[in-house]
C-alpha cells in the first residue's frame, strides 16, 4: 500500500488549480492510514496549514444533521414518513408555484407568483431526500423581511417559519431539487428534543466521539484559526477574498444545511464512526448499522434521479439517499457501491465506505472553484482506492 500517486496529485493542485492550502485525512477502522497537509490557510500565504485550523464545512453539515435526525428516529421521536406539519404546523398548507420549470433556477418563484394549494403533505423523508419542493433561495422575501424586522437576530425556528411561506417548486414527493430541507430538519430536531439545534449536534453527535472543537458560531478567540476563504468567479476565474458564511442567515440561526465549523480531525471522527457501524474510535455508538443503511438507501425514482443530475455537478454513478450522495453504479468509480457522503461549497469532500470501514475527508477554503466536484474530488477518490489496492 503506497500513497505516492495520491500525494503527487495533491501537490499538483498548487499549480493546476491554485489551491492555496488543503488537508486530507483517510481512516480505516478508526486508524489514520494517510494524512497530507500542504500550503497555507491565510489569504496572504503566511500561515502554513495545520491540524488546528478551522474550516467552514458548508453542505458537509448535512451529514451531521441527518445523523441527528436518524438518532431521533431511533428514539421514536421522529417518523420518516410523518408529515412535517406534525412537528412544524406552519407547513400544513403549502402553496406550489404554477408552471415552474425545474432547472430554471434563475427565475425562482416569489410571493407574487401564481400558485395553487399543494395536494400532498411534505414528509420528513422528503426533506432529507430533497423531494419536498423547497428551493435554496436564501434571499426570498420572507427571509429578508424577517432579517430586517429582527435586526438579524431571528432564531432557527423563526427563519424556518419564513421558509414555510415560500412557494414550493413542485408537488411534494414528485421531483428532486437541492434545497433548504436540512435547515427545516434542524427546526424539527429543536421541537422534538427541546434543545437548540447547534447544542444538540455538539452534545449528541460530536461530544460522544470525544470531539469538542466544533462550532456553529465561532467564539472571538477562535476566529484567528479559521481558514481564510476566497471565491472564484465562474466566468472569469478571477479570485477574491470571501468573508463569512452566507448560509448563516442571521446571527442566531443554526443552519442544518451549511452551518458547521470544525477541524479536519473533528469532522473526520463523525465519518469514521459512520464507516464503522455507527461506533466511534472511543467505543461510543451514534447510530446502528441498520440506521446507516437506511441513510444510504437510494430514495429517488427515475424522474427524480434525472433531476439530481440536471445541473451536471453531481458525478456519474450516484443517486441520493437521506441527506447523502450514494454510489449505485460502481463501474463509474473505484469505490464500492454503497459508498456515501457529500461536499461543501468551499470544496470540502466527505466519503464514507462501510464495506471497507474507510472514511475520507478533504478540506480547502475556495468557493466556486471550477472542476472541484466533477474532477478533483473523483480523482482523489479513485486514487485513494488505487493506492489501497481495493
Amino acid at each position: 500500500m503506497s500513497f505516492e500517486k495520491l500525494t503527487q496529485y495533491l501537490e499538483s493542485l498548487k499549480n493546476s488549480d491554485d489551491i492555496k492550502g488543503l488537508d486530507l485525512i483517510i481512516k480505516k477502522k478508526h486508524k489514520v492510514i494517510y494524512r497530507h497537509k500542504q500550503g497555507y490557510n491565510d489569504y496572504n500565504c503566511t500561515r502554513p496549514v495545520s491540524e488546528n485550523d478551522l474550516y467552514y464545512l458548508y453542505s458537509c453539515t448535512k451529514i451531521a444533521t441527518v445523523t441527528a435526525c436518524i438518532q431521533q428516529v431511533e428514539a421514536g421521536k421522529i417518523k420518516l414518513d410523518a408529515a412535517v406539519s406534525d412537528y412544524l404546523p406552519e407547513f400544513a398548507h403549502m402553496k406550489v408555484a404554477d408552471n415552474f420549470v425545474l432547472g430554471d433556477f434563475g427565475n425562482m418563484p416569489d410571493q407574487a407568483s401564481p400558485t395553487h394549494p399543494a395536494q400532498t403533505s411534505i414528509r420528513i423523508r422528503d426533506l432529507l431526500a430533497m423531494t419536498a419542493g423547497l428551493s435554496y433561495n436564501t434571499t426570498a422575501e420572507p427571509i429578508l423581511e424577517l432579517k430586517k424586522k429582527s435586526g438579524n437576530k431571528a432564531s432557527t425556528r423563526e427563519v424556518v417559519r419564513a421558509i414555510a411561506q415560500m412557494p414550493l417548486l413542485y408537488e411534494p414527493g414528485t421531483r428532486h431539487a437541492y434545497s433548504l430541507g436540512h435547515d427545516v430538519i434542524a427546526a424539527v430536531i429543536e421541537v422534538v428534543t427541546g434543545q437548540r439545534f447547534s447544542d444538540y449536534i455538539i452534545e449528541h453527535v460530536f461530544h460522544p466521539l470525544g470531539v469538542h472543537d466544533v462550532y456553529f458560531h465561532l467564539r472571538e478567540e477562535d476566529k484567528g484559526r479559521l481558514a481564510d476563504q476566497y471565491s472564484c468567479d465562474f466566468k472569469t476565474g478571477k479570485k477574491f477574498r470571501h468573508q463569512g458564511n452566507t448560509f448563516e442567515l442571521t446571527d442566531c440561526y443554526d443552519s442544518g444545511g451549511a452551518g458547521l465549523i470544525a477541524t479536519v480531525d473533528g469532522y473526520s471522527a463523525l465519518l469514521d464512526a459512520l464507516a464503522c457501524g455507527g461506533v466511534g474510535a472511543n467505543g461510543n455508538r451514534l447510530l446502528t448499522q441498520k440506521s446507516i443503511d437506511t441513510m444510504r438507501t437510494p430514495q429517488l425514482n427515475t424522474v427524480q434521479r434525472d433531476d439530481f443530475t440536471l445541473k451536471g455537478m453531481f458525478r456519474p454513478g450516484y443517486s441520493y439517499g437521506l441527506g447523502v450522495r450514494v454510489l449505485v453504479d460502481d463501474t463509474k468509480a473505484k469505490s464500492p457501491a454503497g459508498e456515501f457522503g457529500w461536499d461543501g461549497a468551499a470544496g470540502a469532500y466527505a466519503l464514507v465506505d462501510p464495506k471497507n470501514g474507510i472514511s475520507l475527508f478533504y478540506a480547502q477554503a475556495i468557493l466556486g472553484l471550477r472542476g472541484i466536484y466533477s474532477d478533483v474530488h473523483p480523482q482523489i477518490r479513485d486514487l485513494v482506492y488505487e493506492c489501497l489496492e481495493l
